[in-house]
């Protein structure tokens, strides 16, 4: 037996772990605005003892710089050192990329010694990372600060606030280890790794074998089944990065305290999403199979026009039934029933909304959270991903993305 408790603050739980982050001129007030605190822009994390570690990468075949950097070194190496920027993807920069990583590490390893150091960068696409800016940050930060909500400050981009997460997992014998971890993301969110930064920390003595499998897994039920725009990122990572300092560990505890948070962190970024008001299940039952139950479903979390019959809070249950018929699923419209929460929208004796139920889901969409449950009537299958609404502040956020 285990039990898992949630403390406050974030990575600063975890021992042996240090982060911070510091200003450097990359991401500057906005002009107009009475905003006195500027969020950092560049930040780090740093285990005091080597960590082994584990990351899921994007799908996107442009993969940035950094990711490509990390994959230079031997499969099973070993880092304590993680740096994180803004503003500046370091994506579509060619070996040139690359090379700017490798001088930004070498700067670094001037003032701080580091093992096998790796990279993560958020922002614009198509641009070199500002080398001179970067290596300032080296004379400011402070190594053995523990400053979590700095550092989850410090990698947002069009996200609204923060997200960081801990828990304690105390196991039957006594002893305990603590998880933690911090993300961004609010737009280009697809359910193909999600466009994100996630880096978790624990010093759970987890053996390397099991963390590429624990991670994959937990990935798949949560940043793999949301979804804001449909948009697949250059740039989307997450890490596991575990220094063993605990001493303690049991499997099934670590993996439920890895899932739970995870799929929080995941529901945190939909909440998030860029102009969401509102976040949504999409549970689709009765597939032939799994995979077409996941097709289905994420076909759903990614419709635009579904979405924007979220935000107008309309039950048009016809854009659910397109959407499903649209995805290539074997269905059929005398066998499927879609439910709004435990309300019956559609079904083959109930194919029009009467007055009661449109007023009865009406109020439904209103909720800032509800379920969409579309039963195919043709097998086992089943899956749910989760979406958001899609509003005039998407449009807007994202005209003005470099302006």
């Amino acid at each position: 037996m285990f039990k898992l408790f949630p403390v406050k603050g974030g990575l600063e739980n975890v021992q042996g772990f240090f982060c911070g982050a510091t200003n450097v001129g990359m991401r500057t007030k906005p002009s107009g605005t009475n905003e006195v605190e500027i969020a950092g822009d560049v930040a780090f994390i740093r285990s005091a003892t080597p960590c082994d570690i584990a990351a899921v990468f994007t799908t996107n075949v442009f993969r940035a710089a950094p990711l490509r950097h990390f994959q230079k070194y031997p499969k099973d190496f070993q880092t304590d050192f993680v740096l994180i920027n803004a503003k500046n993807a370091n994506a579509m920069t060619g070996e040139k990329g690359i090379e700017d990583i490798d001088t930004l590490f070498a700067s670094l390893a001037k003032k701080i010694n580091v093992l096998n150091p790796v990279m993560s960068s958020t922002g614009v696409i198509g641009y070199r990372l500002p080398i001179d800016k970067i290596t300032s940050a080296f004379e400011t930060l402070d190594f053995n600060a523990k400053n979590s909500d700095q550092t989850a400050k410090a990698i947002m981009t069009t996200d609204s606030f923060k997200k960081e997460l801990a828990y304690k997992v105390e196991l039957e014998d006594g002893g305990s280890f603590h998880i933690a971890a911090i993300c961004k993301g609010a737009g280009m969110i697809n359910p193909a790794m999600a466009t994100m930064l996630c880096f978790i920390i624990t010093d759970a003595d987890i053996p390397k074998s099991d963390m590429a499998e624990l991670l994959q897994a937990s990935t798949e039920d949560s940043f793999n089944r949301i979804s804001v725009d449909g948009d697949t990122s250059t740039n989307d990572t997450v890490m596991l990065l575990a220094n063993k300092q605990s001493g303690h560990y049991h499997k099934e505890a670590f993996e439920e305290a890895l899932r739970k948070i995870m799929f929080e962190l995941a529901m945190l970024i939909l909440k998030d999403g860029e102009g969401a008001n509102k976040l949504v299940a999409f549970e689709v039952t009765g597939a032939k199979n799994q995979e077409e139950a996941k097709k289905a479903s994420r076909a759903l979390s990614n419709s635009l026009l579904v979405k924007t019959a979220l935000f107008g809070e309309d039950p048009n249950w016809g854009r659910i039934a397109s959407t499903i018929g649209a995805s290539g699923v074997v269905c059929d419209e005398r066998t499927l029933t879609i439910h709004y929460d435990d309300l019956l929208i559609y079904s083959d004796e109930h194919r029009e909304l009467d007055k009661e139920r449109e007023e009865k889901a009406y109020k439904i969409m209103k909720q800032e959270s509800f379920k969409i449950s579309c039963d195919l009537g043709q097998g086992e299958g089943s899956y749910t991903s989760y979406g958001c609404d899609l509003s005039y502040e998407y449009v807007k956020i994202n005209a003005e993305y470099r302006t």
